[in-house]
């Protein structure tokens, strides 16, 4: 790599780190961190105090990034989650044979407009596979996660624990690009809605309370219901998810079947003015991701 092309990417970590954004350095050509493992850790320098990983080495510190960059010809890393960034990734279908098949930007335009809103204008680039990164400023107070396939097919977030590659970075299927403006939105409070963690129980019910717990499953699929039927235009696809994260959670107990669950939610969700596939495709996502993270964690017996 030519002189050149190494300060070129030392500038896209230095204009990474004005924004405020946490940066390191991934391997040259790739999307992976070029830091050491836990296994190979020196234990000095930063990791004097014990090991640590690339999202808590990320840094805004200008010295430390040229210090790095100097070094060699590494990717830009940023670290999302530190950065307080939620970022939308819109992803292009695996198969490049079909070519009718809607990719990750397409579906997220979709998923916008039958919530009444336009495409946030906001920070993006343009990836290596010729996706989409659609960069957000994450909400004060609450700290979200990566998810995959939550939003939608092809529409994953990058958050805590998560990390995305900056425009100014090169690997041998192409580069990553900035596509429009410095200005990066906030996070749309419809969007938050659906990535917001369901809460998890306080504590654990007993057999002995199996009856009250049957019962208040009752009374919150009756509530949920009501809140879908009831939705105003932009916010019902997000009351339908979020309805069905928080009954997922009495499918994977026992409380309430899931059948039972589909079916008052379906039709609350049609009598708002949802599509029957709409309700089908928010259901089915919303309801899997709610019963095994459920069961995973579980209700101790």
């Amino acid at each position: 790599m030519t002189h050149d092309a190494r300060s070129m990417l030392l500038r896209a970590a230095l204009d990474a780190a004005e924004r405020g954004w946490h940066v390191f350095p991934l391997r040259p050509g790739t999307k992976r961190p070029a830091l050491h493992g836990e296994a190979s850790c020196p234990g000095t320098g930063p990791c004097a105090s014990g090991h640590l990983k690339w999202e808590q080495r990320a840094t805004t510190d200008p010295d430390r990034i040229c210090g790095t960059w100097t070094r060699g010809p590494f990717n830009v890393g940023i670290a999302t989650g530190p950065s307080r960034l939620l970022v939308v990734d819109l992803d292009v279908p695996k198969d490049k044979g079909s070519s009718d098949a809607p990719d990750g930007a397409a579906i997220f335009r979709a998923l916008c407009e039958r919530a009444g809103h336009a495409v946030p204008a906001t920070y993006r680039t343009r990836t290596a596979s010729g996706g989409e990164h659609l960069y957000f400023t994450a909400p004060t107070g609450l700290r979200l996660t990566n998810t995959a396939g939550t939003i939608a097919p092809l529409v994953d977030t990058r958050a805590w624990g998560g990390y995305v590659v900056a425009a100014g970075s090169h690997t041998p299927t192409g580069a990553y690009e900035a596509l429009c403006g410095p200005e990066t939105a906030p996070l749309p409070v419809w969007l938050q809605s659906i990535l917001r963690p369901t809460p998890k129980p306080s504590q654990t019910p007993s057999e002995a309370v199996t009856g009250q717990s049957r019962r208040y499953a009752d009374v919150a699929l009756a509530n949920e219901t009501r809140n879908v039927t009831t939705a105003q235009v932009g916010a019902r696809e997000g009351t339908l998810f979020r309805a069905a994260r928080a009954l997922g959670r009495f499918v994977a107990w026992g409380d309430l079947p899931r059948h039972v669950v589909e079916q008052a939610l379906q039709e609350a969700g049609e009598a708002a003015g949802l599509t029957v596939s709409e309700c089908r495709s928010t259901l089915r996502s919303a309801l899997n991701w709610s019963i095994t993270h459920n069961q995973r964690s579980g209700r101790a017996a």
